[in-house]
C-alpha cells in the first residue's frame, strides 16, 4: 500500500534505461512514482550511446557492401556519402525514441520532472526549481560519462558524446583508448573515409576479450588502414592556425589531426547529487557501493546501472532496475541479478561477441580444458574477394564437457551469440552442440561442427 507519510513511494534520479525500467515497473506494482532527468529522457544508451552508435555502424557497413556488390553482379554508379544526412537522420530517430520513453512513463503514471534533483535530507529531494519532495525510497540511476584525462590542451578533444554531432567527417582523427568505444568508432570513421589512428597507453586492445580475438581484430584493422600507436600517452595538444590539432605523444613525433577523440573509459555521475549529505558510501572510482539487491548503506537509497560500476552495459542496468522494483514493491520474493556469464559485443569492423571465460581465464581457473577453434572466410567474403577471416572459439571444461566460453569475430557475431549465450549460461555440453544438426550454409553452423 502507498505510504502517505511521503509525497511518493519512489523517487528516481536519472531516467536512462535502468531508471525507466525501475520507475515503470514500480508504478505497475502500485507504487506512487516520480522521476527527474536534467538532460534528456532515455539516458546514455538511447541519446548518445549504443543506439545512435549502432545506426552509424549500419551506415558504415555500406562502404564495403557497395564495393563488394560488384562481385555479385551489381553496378553502382556515382556513389557518394553524405555525413550530415546520416547524422541528422540518426538524431531524428533519437528524438522519436526519447518521445517513446516519455510516453512509456506517462502511460504508467510516473510523474516526470525535467530538471536536476539533489538529495538534501533524509528521504528528501530538492529540484533545481526549488521544489522539495519526499519519498519513501530513492533510486539513483544517473549513469556514467566519458573520462577525459587532464593534460595541456585536453580542452581541444571530443568524446563519443560529441562525435554524433560533428559538422563533417574528419580527414584525420586520433582516437585514444583500447576499449570497445575506441575500436567501434575507429571502424566507423575509417569506413566513412577518415584516416584513423588509435593511441593506447598499453600494447593491448579489448583487454577483457580473448587474446585470439584481440589479435584478429588488430590484424584486420591494420589491413583496413587503421594505424595503432601503442605504449603512448598524451603530452600536449595545440590548435594550429588552420584549426587542426598538433598532438605530442610520448615515444612519437608530433603530428597533426583534425579531431582528437578520447575513449579511455567512463566515470560514474555522482557529483551534486547530495550523497554526502545522507552518508551514501562511495568506492575508489566514485561509484555508489551497493549490495547484491542494489541497496546502498543507507537503507532507503538504492542505485542501479553504470553509476554503480558493476557491469557498464545497458541490458544489465535494465535487469537491475527490474529486480529492484520487483523486490521492493511487489509480493515477489526479493531476488538479485546474476552478474556472471554476461554476453557482450563490440560493434567493430568486423564485430566481436563473447560469453563466459576466455582461454586464459579458463586455464587459470579450471586447469584442464579443451579448446575448439574454427578459422574461416565467410561465404560472402569469398565471393567478394575480400581476404577477411572469421574466428570462432569454444572453451570446454575437460572434467565435465561443459562449455564455459564462446568467442567470435566475424559478420553478425553479436546476432549469433545471443542464442549461443543461453547454452553457456545453462551449462550445456560440447556433446549437446555436437548432436545439433547444422543449418547450412551459415556461419553459425561452425558452432556445432567444431572438431
Amino acid at each position: 500500500m502507498p505510504d502517505t507519510e511521503y509525497d511518493y513511494d519512489l523517487f528516481t534520479i536519472g531516467i536512462g534505461s535502468g531508471g525507466t525500467r525501475a520507475s515503470r515497473v514500480a508504478s505497475a506494482h502500485g507504487a506512487r512514482v516520480a522521476a527527474a532527468e536534467e538532460y534528456r529522457v532515455g539516458g546514455t544508451c538511447v541519446i548518445r550511446g549504443c543506439v545512435p552508435k549502432k545506426m552509424l555502424v549500419y551506415g558504415a557497413h555500406f562502404a564495403e557492401d557497395i564495393e563488394d556488390a560488384a562481385q555479385f553482379g551489381w553496378t553502382i554508379e556515382g556513389k557518394s556519402f553524405d555525413w550530415v544526412k546520416l547524422r541528422d537522420h540518426v538524431q531524428t530517430d533519437i528524438d522519436r525514441l526519447e518521445g517513446l520513453y516519455g510516453e512509456t512513463l506517462d502511460n504508467h503514471g510516473v510523474t516526470v520532472f525535467r530538471e536536476r534533483a539533489e538529495i538534501t535530507g533524509d528521504h528528501e529531494i530538492t529540484l533545481s526549481s526549488g521544489k522539495v519532495i519526499t519519498a519513501k525510497y530513492i533510486l539513483v540511476a544517473t549513469g556514467a560519462r566519458p573520462f577525459v584525462p587532464e593534460f595541456p590542451g585536453s580542452e581541444h578533444t571530443i568524446t563519443s558524446n560529441e562525435a554524433f554531432h560533428l559538422d563533417e567527417v574528419p580527414k584525420r582523427i586520433l582516437i585514444a583508448g583500447g576499449g570497445y568505444i575506441a575500436n567501434e568508432f575507429a571502424g566507423i570513421f575509417n569506413e566513412f573515409g577518415s584516416r584513423v589512428t588509435i593511441v593506447n597507453r598499453s600494447d593491448v586492445i579489448l583487454r577483457s576479450y580473448d587474446a585470439a580475438l584481440q589479435d584478429r581484430l588488430l590484424k584486420i584493422s591494420l589491413a583496413k588502414g587503421i594505424e595503432f600507436c601503442f605504449n603512448a600517452e598524451f603530452e600536449s595538444i595545440e590548435k594550429n592556425e588552420d584549426g587542426s590539432l598538433r598532438v605530442k605523444m610520448t615515444g612519437h613525433d608530433a603530428r597533426d589531426f583534425d579531431q582528437v577523440m578520447i575513449a579511455t573509459g567512463r566515470v560514474p555521475n555522482i557529483e551534486g547529487l547530495g550523497l554526502d549529505k545522507v552518508g551514501v558510501e562511495l568506492g575508489k572510482k566514485g561509484e555508489i557501493k551497493v549490495d547484491e539487491f542494489s541497496k546502498t548503506n543507507v537503507d532507503y537509497i538504492y542505485a542501479v546501472g553504470d553509476v554503480t560500476d558493476r557491469v557498464q552495459l545497458t541490458p544489465v542496468a535494465i535487469r537491475e532496475g527490474q529486480a529492484f522494483a520487483d523486490s521492493v514493491f511487489s509480493d515477489i520474493e526479493p531476488y538479485a541479478v546474476d552478474h556472471s556469464c554476461i554476453p557482450s559485443a563490440v560493434f567493430s569492423h568486423p564485430p566481436i561477441a563473447a560469453v563466459g571465460m576466455t582461454e586464459g581465464e579458463a586455464r587459470n581457473s579450471l586447469g584442464n580444458i579443451k579448446v575448439f577453434q574454427s578459422d574461416f572466410r565467410a561465404m560472402k567474403n569469398v565471393v567478394a574477394g575480400r581476404n577477411e577471416r572469421s574466428l570462432y572459439k569454444m572453451i570446454v571444461d575437460a572434467a565435465n564437457d561443459k562449455i564455459v566460453g564462446i568467442h567470435m569475430i566475424g559478420p553478425e557475431s553479436p546476432e549469433i551469440m545471443q542464442a549461443a549465450a543461453i547454452a553457456v549460461k545453462v551449462g550445456l555440453t560440447k556433446a549437446d552442440f555436437d548432436s545439433t544438426t547444422a543449418i547450412h550454409p551459415t556461419m553459425a553452423e561452425e558452432l556445432v561442427l567444431f572438431k
